[in-house]
């Protein structure tokens, strides 16, 4: 065929139009080879549509050699629609060269200006017309297709900008964009390769042995196989499709993506909470630095008031002992004058001359005046002992009776973390004694005949609760009216149960016990305390996250004892001893007792 380009400049209207086709010959004819005949290259379908031209692909993605321009009618500018060829061999689009005649008096090429006398018959170049058709549509495709961004797979013939993929060939191990995808969407050998969305690393998708693609999995060792493993090395094992396990796969974790919602929920639901606990927590410190500062302040106020009492207590007593002490020198002052006056008669009497005179005289003047005995009198320098004392008692007796309201208020708080306790038989000593409702415990006379757990104790009698404690806070109420001896308060899980037993905060017991009349903590060395009244009912209660195990006197409404700045690591149970029965006189069992107005909380066995 002869030559098929032309340049811009051969156009008669200037640069900006390149014809392009075939002499004035009539069409050559083509030989079109079966699809199973020709070569499986991707765009060899091309080589048979425009002989002794590229493929239309190398077109698209190179233009060394052909170019768009190249393909565009002289007379419009732009790409042929259905393009003809006048007898001299230029090509224009049949309306544009139709249009053309019938505007002009003479019919002649305008590119070439020769004439035609006749006009010539014009047909449509149908080979041609499909090559431009394909053209346009790649033009289209061009102007939608964008570059691969970083991460996304690019297609492997684009020579110039690599285009995104469209699907990746496991047969061809190739990845190809839309436009050169299409003969895999065209010829019948093609389309039985296996096309997947575009991946990288193809040749990981291939059996290292047997260099065949992945197409199955074996169930049996866990792994991808292909066709020809499976009538080797894994000829027994359960294999299975690609597609039917990735089935099973994302069934699997559709219900683990359920589950990991379930999950994001509960804990964004946890995180609510714990936001609002914060919110809660903010205004409790808010409202308790205010409380605190109105208390500090009535105090200092009251202690300021009973100082400036006492000041003037002291000060008017002062005053007193100064009226006082004028008072008595006054007498005194006088009854000085008097006795000086006296004093001077009888010097002046003993030395008169006149006999009668002195003898008359004497008997008065020798006679004592009427004075005090001012020997049992006095005025005392200290005149304020106890006073200091007696203002700090009452300033004590102040603050007491603020400590009180701030127990009280204490214990309404902490009662809202209040469990229901139920005693666990299985750690019971055998000389324990409970009642059916799990609530009450007592030491018996017999011993019963109970199995050995490993839990449960064999040498002091005493009982665990039921119900564990690893986080947050804890309060329970017993009864110990009546009884002589017991023992309170929280245990670490894995204290010994067997044998004799040293009860002690380091040994893991954070407990106050009641011994011949007096209490004490289970501190080392045990601890006595003072207490104003006689507990009937005691109140425990476990700040977890704190390190805090209190006591507290729940009818006097009165604070026993904290245990602060514990380290616990482990699960803490309820601890409880009724003691030895002791003939009678320690009989009275104690008793979990329900806890008023609480809220209903439980722990929960973690």
């Amino acid at each position: 065929m002869p030559h098929l380009l032309w340049h811009r400049s051969q156009s008669p209207f200037g640069p900006g139009a390149a014809p392009i086709g075939a002499p004035g010959s009539p069409d050559l004819p083509v030989h079109h080879p079966p699809d199973e005949e020709r070569p499986h290259h991707p765009d060899a379908y091309l080589h048979d549509r425009l002989p002794g031209c590229r493929p239309l692909t190398d077109m698209a993605s190179s233009s060394s050699l052909l170019s768009e321009e190249q393909f565009l009618c002289s007379i419009c500018l732009d790409v042929f629609t259905e393009p003809v060829s006048t007898p001299c061999g230029h090509n224009f689009c049949k309306a544009c060269i139709s249009v053309y005649w019938d505007s002009n008096d003479l019919c002649q090429c305008p590119l070439c200006k020769e004439i035609f006398y006749r006009k010539p018959e014009l047909r449509v170049n149908t080979t041609f017309r499909e090559v431009v058709e394909n053209l346009k549509k790649m033009r289209v495709r061009g102007k939608d297709e964008s570059p691969a961004k970083p991460g996304e797979v690019s297609c492997d013939f684009c020579t110039g900008m690599k285009v995104k993929a469209l699907k990746s060939c496991l047969v061809c191990q190739t990845s190809y964009c839309e436009t050169h995808l299409e003969p895999h969407q065209r010829v019948p050998a093609l389309k039985r390769h296996k096309l997947i969305n575009p991946v990288e690393n193809l040749e990981d998708r291939m059996c290292k042995k047997h260099d065949r693609p992945l197409e199955l999995f074996c169930r049996t060792d866990q792994t991808c196989v292909c066709q020809f493993c499976t009538e080797s090395d894994h000829k027994t094992h359960d294999s299975v499709p690609l597609e039917e396990e990735c089935g099973e796969r994302k069934v699997q974790l559709r219900m683990t993506e359920a589950e990991m919602q379930q999950m994001i929920q509960e804990r964004l639901k946890k995180v609510k909470e714990i936001k609002h606990s914060v919110d809660l927590s903010m205004r409790e410190a808010e409202r308790e630095i205010s409380d605190s500062v109105q208390v500090f302040t009535d105090l200092v106020r009251s202690i300021e008031r009973s100082q400036a009492e006492l000041i003037e207590m002291i000060e008017e007593k002062q005053k007193a002992a100064e009226r006082q002490a004028e008072g008595i020198i006054k007498e005194l002052e006088q009854e000085i004058i008097e006795l000086q006056r006296r004093s001077t008669e009888l010097e002046q009497l003993s030395h008169t001359e006149d006999h009668l005179h002195l003898l008359q005289s004497c008997t008065s003047l020798c006679t004592p005046p009427h004075t005090k005995d001012w020997s049992e009198i006095s005025v005392h320098s200290d005149m304020c002992v106890g006073t200091v004392r007696r203002a700090v008692s009452l300033v004590e007796e102040t603050i007491m009776s603020e400590v009180k309201k701030l127990c009280d208020a204490e214990l309404k708080r902490i009662q809202q973390y209040a469990v229901d306790v139920t005693l666990n038989p299985d750690t019971a000593h055998p000389y324990l004694i409970m009642s059916e409702d799990g609530k009450q415990v007592r030491h018996g006379n017999t011993k019963q005949d109970l199995p050995d757990y490993p839990e449960r104790f064999n040498y002091v009698v005493c009982v665990l609760g039921k119900e564990g404690l690893s986080s947050g806070r804890f309060y329970c109420e017993v009864m110990v009216k009546g009884k002589t001896k017991w023992d309170l308060g929280v245990v670490r899980e894995s204290i010994n149960r067997k044998g004799e037993i040293i009860v002690s905060a380091e040994n893991g017991y954070w407990t106050l016990c009641l011994r011949n009349g007096a209490y004490k903590v289970r501190a080392k060395p045990s601890a006595p305390l003072s207490l104003r009244d006689k507990p009937q009912k005691v109140g425990v209660f476990v700040d977890y996250e704190e390190g805090q195990v209190s006591f507290y006197d729940v009818e006097a409404r009165s604070h026993i004892y904290s245990f602060t700045g514990c380290t616990f690591t482990e699960k803490l149970y309820p601890f409880f001893s009724p003691c030895f029965n002791d003939g009678g006189e320690n009989s009275a069992p104690l008793i979990i007792s329900p806890v008023n107005d609480r809220l209903s909380l439980s722990l929960k066995n973690s």
